[in-house]
């Protein structure tokens, strides 16, 4: 038996997720702990996301304040389980993506795990995209080989949706290699919307999208972006969708309601999944979804309606906290790099082969 600690910190950069898993024959969850993103750090970061000025002393100085914001957590964590930092095998740290571009040769997660290894007294694997880049993949979906370990056993024909900042979709068939791909945005559009518009982090429950109607001369032109025109493997970021590349499209149309543009918005989200998932997955059995937008009831009404016939739940309906999911994920890839085992799937990325993925700063 071994413990390991996940940190994750995605594309809507709310916070940072931190999940306790032990791993031996089975993986289990033990504790969990958020850290809100503080606002100025968020800024930082949401800069980082675009060319600007003496990007490397930002990129820089935002590591380090995103390392020692982890480095509380994970200690806040360890001291409320009781356990010591040699308690723990390693820490499995995504990092912050600030830039991927998977069709320029690279992907750029920023975190300094030296630095997080030296606060927290642990041995940290972080790094964990760049090796599949390097074989020529995508570097991303990184959770589908999870996905398969932690829901394989539930049957096959089942799809796992993740609702992050972008969606993606892990797919699990009889006799095939465990597939999947990034569908476009999820949560990223809708929250950046709300925020312009009412101030607001995000769209609780998808109530404002609610009261809205979904725009059809908007949808088309939001689908007409290339992105959605071809299939996996493909992997997507804040690069492509963005709130510019949502304003040029309304810049060419007549001028909406707020509350309808968000309607659309979430639409677009929907539709974008539920396409991808018919194009690539026939007879889908069951759909089972993690991430923020499993919580968002609207959204999960939207994808059951378009997928009929098959069961769409959040993993919660299978014991699995979708607000975690991803966090375990990379405890669980800290653990394979450790072991040496191959956590890549070319089915996923394209990469040319298995790679074990990430790089290993001892304690």
């Amino acid at each position: 038996m071994a413990l390991y600690l996940g940190v994750m910190s995605g594309t809507s950069l709310d916070g940072l997720d931190i999940a306790l898993i032990e791993q031996d024959e089975q993986l289990r969850l033990l504790a969990t702990h958020y850290i809100p993103m503080p606002v100025d750090l968020r800024q930082d970061l949401l800069g980082l996301c675009a060319s600007g000025p003496d990007e490397i002393a930002r990129a820089a100085l935002a590591e380090n304040r995103w390392a020692t914001l982890a480095a509380q957590g994970i200690n806040n964590l360890l001291n409320a389980q009781g356990l010591a930092p040699e308690a723990i095998r390693a820490i499995g740290s995504h990092g912050q993506t600030v830039r991927h571009e998977p069709a320029r040769g690279f992907t750029v997660q920023i975190g300094n795990p030296a630095l997080l290894a030296e606060l927290t007294g642990i041995c940290v694997v972080g790094d964990f995209r760049r090796r599949d880049v390097a074989a020529g993949g995508q570097g991303a979906p990184l959770v589908p080989a999870f996905h398969e370990a932690l829901f394989g056993h539930l049957g096959h024909n089942l799809a796992i949706l993740n609702v992050g900042g972008f969606s993606n979709l892990s797919l699990i068939e009889r006799d095939q290699p465990v597939h999947g791909f990034d569908c476009g945005p999820g949560n990223v559009l809708l929250d950046a919307w709300i925020e312009r518009k009412q101030g607001q982090a995000f769209d609780a429950n998808g109530a404002w999208a609610a009261s809205g109607c979904v725009q059809n001369d908007l949808l088309k032109a939001l689908l007409s972006d290339p992105f959605f025109a071809g299939s996996g493997p493909k992997s997507t970021g804040r690069e492509v969708f963005n709130l510019p590349w949502l304003d040029a499209h309304l810049a060419r149309l007549p001028a909406y309601r707020d509350e309808d543009v968000q309607a659309t918005l979430l639409e677009l989200t929907a539709h974008t999944i539920i396409d991808s998932l018919r194009q690539a997955q026939s007879g889908t059995e069951a759909l089972l979804v993690c991430g923020g937008g499993a919580r968002n009831g609207v959204l999960m009404a939207r994808l059951a309606a378009l997928l009929p016939g098959a069961k769409v739940a959040s993993t919660a309906a299978h014991g699995v906290d979708p607000d975690w999911v991803e966090a375990m994920a990379f405890a669980w890839l800290a653990h394979c790099c450790l072991e040496g085992i191959p956590a890549n799937r070319p089915s996923v990325t394209a990469a040319i082969g298995l790679r074990i993925l990430g790089a290993i700063y001892p304690a």
